[in-house]
């Protein structure tokens, strides 16, 4: 049986202005870290009795977490926190047992802010820190 096409009479090598896809320099930082220059999740443990999960990066460094900043991973098991998976080639991670996904622009937003706020409880990091 021969295989049918359908013919729209679109030149697709004709694109209107709006289905041109240019490539731009992104101006967020994060945006810059992780699709410019390859920042990915490696690997991550997550210890519910620490209330602690630890993400690996690609640069060798690591963030640190808190789990109850998360509801879904707050209320998991152990097992449900062990279950989770890479998403886009690193710059996500899910959980399908409990229907959560974090992306890894957001952990290194949390984990900045995280910082910063210890920074300001601690009277002795005052100093090191700088607001303009």
């Amino acid at each position: 049986m021969p295989v049918k096409s359908s013919n729209t009479g679109i030149n697709s090598s004709h694109k209107s202005k709006d289905e041109i896809i240019i490539n731009k320099r992104a101006t967020d930082p994060f945006d810059r870290l992780i699709f410019e220059k390859g920042l990915r999740v490696k690997h991550i443990l997550v210890d519910k009795a620490l209330d602690t999960m630890l993400i690996l990066l690609s640069n060798a460094k690591a963030l640190q977490v808190p789990i109850h900043h998360f509801v879904r991973l707050k209320n998991a098991t152990q097992d449900d926190l062990n279950g989770w998976e890479l998403t886009g080639n690193g710059i996500g991670i899910r959980w399908r047992n409990i229907d959560e996904d974090l992306s890894l622009k957001g952990l290194i937003k949390q984990s900045a802010l995280i910082s910063v706020l210890h920074r300001l409880e601690d009277k002795k990091k005052m100093e090191e820190l700088i607001i303009l």
